[in-house]
Parts: structure tokens; C-alpha cells; sequence
């Protein structure tokens, strides 16, 4: 090899996943069919450690929660640096579409319901 590394997305992983999860079912029921133990067992095992590693792939891409990001302090409390800054950032966008004419409380309950949105997709 010539030192070139390349990433792996998450969703090829899971496509590869569900492609060898399928064969494996698929290779168990005829070999079950069949009479062979041995080769129902192996292809059990072979989809067995095709799911655990989507399951450290998942686990080692996912982004870090509240508790765990960069600068965050123990315990998960709120106002680390960055979000600091992404709060002054977002209350500058909402004073921006408040004098551009927008309705301050509707703006504030976009706001709000994207965060509830963000917080569901990392939990």
C-alpha cells in the first residue's frame, strides 16, 4: 500500500451490514433445511460479527452528547465556551429577524422547536 487512507461512511457500513445480515439469514435457513448444523452455526456466527461491528461503528462515529463534548464540564453543565458562543450567534439571528419585521415570539418558538429536533436526533 502506498500510505493513501480513505474514510468509511457509517451508511456503507450499515448497507454492508445489512447485505451480509441477509445472506446469513438466508444461509441459515438452507443449511437448516439441509441438515447441516455446522453451517447454520457459521453463518449465524458470521452475521452475528457483522452486527457487532455496525454496533462499535455506530458507537465510535456518533457525536459526543451534551456531557461529553470538548470543554464541557463535568456532570454535562451548561455553558461551555462553545455554547456560548452558538447562543450569542442564534439570539444575533433572532434580533436580525426581529427588526427585519418577523414576530419575535413566533421566531423564538422556531427556535425552540428546532432545538427539541436536535436534541432527539442525538439521544
Amino acid at each position: 500500500m502506498t500510505g493513501v487512507r480513505t474514510a468509511v461512511s457509517t451508511r456503507a457500513v450499515r448497507r454492508v451490514v445489512m447485505a451480509v445480515c441477509a445472506g446469513g439469514i438466508a444461509g441459515m435457513i438452507v443449511a437448516s433445511v439441509n441438515d447441516s448444523n455446522g453451517a447454520a452455526l457459521t453463518f449465524g456466527l458470521v452475521t452475528t460479527a457483522a452486527v457487532v461491528c455496525l454496533v462499535v461503528a455506530t458507537a465510535v462515529t456518533r457525536p459526543a452528547g451534551p456531557a461529553t463534548k470538548a470543554g464541557a464540564a463535568p456532570g454535562g453543565a451548561a455553558g461551555a465556551p462553545g455554547e456560548e458562543a452558538q447562543g450569542a450567534l442564534v439570539e444575533g439571528l433572532v434580533a436580525d429577524l426581529v427588526t427585519a419585521g418577523a414576530d419575535e415570539a413566533a421566531v423564538r418558538g422556531l427556535v425552540r422547536e428546532a432545538v427539541r429536533l436536535g436534541r432527539g436526533r442525538r439521544q
